[in-house]
């Protein structure tokens, strides 16, 4: 078949300033475009052409103002020569791509609750749902909270999890990897730390600053504890935010270093993750399940998150890690940071559990060949 991705207008396709639904798409592409040909329509980027064919992959960038410019200069490039048209995250360019191209089959990812009515009209969420042929969700939570919204939907709801690549990211005591942790260990004035590592953006909604007030005691009964912090306010961007600002004041107050790295891209990250010994997300939202476990996970690192959204759909507790319901108070942090660290081993065990659930479920080729069933039944 032809088909056509569309991503979002946000960031491009490769992932060179990073982004989860840009990681996830460029992570299937390989195995889907070995069965079929595949084009992806991404935003325009300085560093990338704006058409280029890749892998057996067509890529076409166009230019953006806003969203409405990005979709309509989108559908000034799609035509009736493809078999499906499979849009990722937008439902609302369903009706104006189906004026294009009414007699082609178009799907629906679904990668945050989009469907929600403070996000789309209802009337326009149900011919969404009634004009796709099927919607993948990146969790079960986002299938099920589409359905309690929407019962006619349940029948095309596919949860389908993101994946990593477990040779890009490796766990720490790999052979590969174990010389590069020593020196960057030692390049950070960390070598005999036990190194705390949030990785994500810099944004209320992340709650990273749950977790500085976390550190503080942490930091009082442990004196080699440090934390940290890979990551911007926003994809590429490493200037200020009030929100930024207020980590920066917050950092100064606690008793042992924090590291700021700045925006990384996703080559870059691994070698970050290298450097953890226990992994913290502190998402304060309803995260559909953010991709950074999957990481972790291949970092071989223990994890504590919180039971916010699906990010607890990828933990068994206390196996790879603990997802934690008092999400926003910084002692429940404290308490299951301060558990692993005095716990080394068992910490060990449920980073190398956590990797196994990595190469036995959570890599590319299962989520795309996940995919590949699905567009079958079009």
């Amino acid at each position: 078949m032809k088909i056509a991705f569309i991503c979002t207008e946000m960031l491009p396709v490769p992932p060179v300033l990073g982004g989860a639904i840009q990681i996830y798409i460029q992570g299937v592409l390989p195995i889907l475009s070995k069965y079929h040909e595949i084009t992806v329509f991404s935003v325009a980027n300085d560093k990338l052409p704006s058409r280029e064919s890749k892998d057996n992959v067509t890529y076409i960038r166009v230019q953006r103002e806003n969203a409405d410019d990005y979709i309509n200069n989108v559908k000034n490039e799609i035509t009736d020569e493809f078999d499906l048209i499979h849009v990722f995250n937008r439902p609302r360019w369903i009706s104006i791509l189906n004026e294009v191209v009414p007699n082609t089959a178009l799907s629906l990812s679904l990668h945050n609750e989009m469907l929600l009515p403070k996000k789309i009209e209802p009337e326009m969420a149900l011919e969404c749902i009634d004009r796709v042929k099927f919607i993948t969700t990146v969790s079960k939570f986002v299938a099920d909270e589409v359905k309690s919204i929407y019962p006619t939907a349940e029948s095309k709801l596919n949860p389908v999890y993101s994946a990593v690549d477990g040779n890009k990211i490796k766990p720490f005591w790999s052979e590969d990897v174990v010389q590069d942790r020593i020196n960057m260990r030692k390049e950070y004035g960390v070598e005999n730390s036990k190194v705390i590592l949030y990785v994500g953006r810099l944004s209320k909604n992340k709650g990273p600053h749950v977790l500085f007030e976390a550190m503080k005691e942490v930091m009082n009964s442990h004196p080699n504890a440090v934390l940290m912090c890979v990551g911007s306010k926003w994809y590429g961007l490493n200037t200020p935010s009030n929100y930024t600002l207020l980590l920066q004041h917050m950092a100064k107050e606690l008793k042992n270093p924090v590291i700021f790295t700045g925006f990384l891209t996703p080559d870059e990250i691994s070698k970050y993750y290298n450097m953890g010994d226990v992994f913290v997300c502190t998402s304060q939202w309803r995260e559909p399940l953010a991709r950074v476990h999957y990481e972790a996970m291949a970092a071989g690192l223990p994890i504590i998150t919180t039971a916010r959204g699906g990010n607890a759909e990828v933990i068994e507790e206390g196996v790879n890690g603990f997802a934690i319901k008092e999400y926003d108070d910084p002692k429940a942090f404290e308490q299951y940071i301060k558990y692993l660290l005095d716990n080394e081993d068992l910490a060990i065990d449920m980073g190398k559990t956590g990797r196994e659930f990595v190469l036995e479920k959570y890599n590319w080729e299962i989520t795309a060949n996940k995919l590949l069933k699905i567009f079958e039944t079009i």
